[in-house]
């Protein structure tokens, strides 16, 4: 169930039918090559949690494109909010989710640079009582079988950006936005520009290895593939969602640890949805 396309009364309905669980997927909007579209992948991970809440019931957030990608400032259409207004935003939303009604919230995300922000969001629960769990899907790919078949589906090794996977999905999910003829003739490996300080995490990383923002091969990607590849993926969310579901030990260990601390505020009062 998409939130944007529900009534107000059907809203409230959809919070009680999906035992109150809401997904959220976090692209964001940067260079793909020059062959992907700017949204990919929000484009992608919204059509992704879609897909999964159609066989594990959840209301989707709508599409959400702001994240960590100060990497990809140097390219045209690129956008990206001061870290402190992103982090207060990504914040606001889920209290926004909460109010609404939802006490579990999923969090799909959709785009590799986002990955410490997200962590980093999720720890910041523990900041205070939240009428809320936060569940960040750390996983794509649930079950050694699903990575096997995923490893046979593709035909180059290296990925990361715009490459054969990513292409693929595209290719499956949005047809009419992919240019094929504008891949790069060549696959774009690491360029190894930051290799004499081994063991250093620096902002400048990932472009010092991929300064025109492409890693991998496109080349070999077809819609076939990338259709195949979802399914995987779809099937490893809806799992995750309905995990979820029945999750009981989250939520109490939430309380347990504000019962302990003698400073935290009560949790907030919940507002029932319009109609609720």
């Amino acid at each position: 169930m998409r939130w944007e396309e529900l009534t107000a009364a059907d809203f409230a309905r959809a919070v009680h039918e999906t035992q109150g669980v809401c997904v959220i997927a976090f692209g964001v909007i940067e260079k793909h090559s020059d062959h992907l579209p700017l949204g990919t992948d929000y484009l992608n991970g919204h059509r992704l949690c879609e897909l999964a809440a159609r066989r594990e019931p959840a209301v989707v957030f709508p599409p959400f494109y702001f994240g960590q990608i100060y990497e990809a400032r140097c390219f045209p259409g690129t956008v990206t909010l001061p870290p402190a207004l992103l982090l207060e935003l990504a914040r606001a939303v889920f209290d926004e989710i909460g109010r609404n009604g939802f006490h579990k919230i999923v969090i799909h995300n959709a785009h590799g640079g986002n990955w410490a922000f997200l962590q980093f969001l999720t720890q910041c629960a523990l900041a205070g009582r939240k009428p809320y769990t936060l569940y960040l899907q750390s996983e794509y790919l649930r079950g050694e079988e699903r990575k096997a078949e995923w490893k046979r589906l593709l035909a180059t090794d290296y990925h990361g950006h715009a490459c054969e996977c990513e292409t693929s999905v595209t290719l499956a999910n949005f047809p009419e936005l992919v240019h094929m003829d504008r891949a790069p003739a060549e696959p774009a490996p690491p360029l190894g520009r930051m290799s004499h300080l081994p063991g250093c995490r620096a902002g400048i990383g990932w472009y010092a290895n991929h300064p025109d923002h492409y890693a991998g091969d496109a080349r070999p990607a077809t819609r076939e593939k990338g259709e195949a590849l979802l399914r995987l993926m779809v099937e490893s969310l809806a799992e995750f969602i309905a995990a979820v579901k029945a999750d009981r030990v989250a939520p109490a260990l939430e309380r347990e640890f504000f019962e302990r601390s003698p400073l935290a505020p009560p949790p907030p009062t919940r507002t029932p949805p319009a109609g609720g």
